[in-house]
């Protein structure tokens, strides 16, 4: 039997998820009106698609000054509603099918890590790589700035690579949009995560 790290790699919003959770954490820590304010703010970058500094700039709107207690105790509410109301059962299985086959369980995400770590918590995975939040030097509030890169695109496989580190792995991989193309060119067995239900256990390879 071979031997060889098994790496089960899923995006989140849309494919563990059946919403988007940037948008709605925003809503849940600033209001609709505030975010509504920072997004019409940022329609030049919109228009050309530049997606990562439409998110540092909606994100240092809302949460620069923010104390992070606050955010914290907020960000396991918002985790539990997911876990509550917006995980796809169909995914939710095939992760606790590669979890029973002793596979590794990572969540690679341009989501939020405050939120993301209760989730996978739950769910029992392995590891977050995702969009961190940056903190002042006595960490009571929020910058608003993002600590490191925007977990989106080559950002993922980055991400993925640098945790498995050196030795060899398989990778599956899970996502669904244009944000999850270099994740799943990278992956040995990519899985384009679509609106029917997976079937609750790999078939074919």
């Amino acid at each position: 039997m071979s031997t060889t790290r098994t790496v089960a790699a899923f995006d989140f919003d849309h494919t563990i998820s059946n919403r988007d959770n940037v948008l709605a954490f925003l809503i849940e820590v600033g209001g609709r009106a505030r975010l509504t304010r920072a997004l019409i703010a940022t329609i030049p970058d919109l228009a050309r698609r530049r997606r990562d500094q439409v998110k540092r700039s909606v994100t240092r709107a809302i949460l620069r000054g923010y104390p992070a207690d606050k955010l914290k105790t907020q960000a396991q509410t918002f985790a539990q509603e997911i876990i509550s109301h917006h995980i796809r059962p169909d995914v939710l299985a095939r992760a606790q099918w590669h979890r029973a086959q002793g596979h590794q369980l990572v969540i690679v995400s341009a989501s939020y890590a405050c939120y993301l770590n209760f989730v996978a918590a739950h769910l029992g995975f392995d590891a977050v790589l995702a969009t961190e939040l940056a903190t002042d030097a006595a960490r009571q509030t929020l910058t608003g700035e993002l600590l490191g890169a925007n977990v989106y695109g080559a950002e993922k496989v980055n991400r993925l690579e640098a945790w498995i580190g050196p030795e060899p792995a398989l990778i599956w991989a899970y996502g669904d949009s244009a944000g999850d193309n270099e994740l799943l060119a990278r992956a040995n067995y990519p899985v384009r995560v679509g609106k029917p239900p997976l079937p609750s256990s790999p078939i074919g390879r």
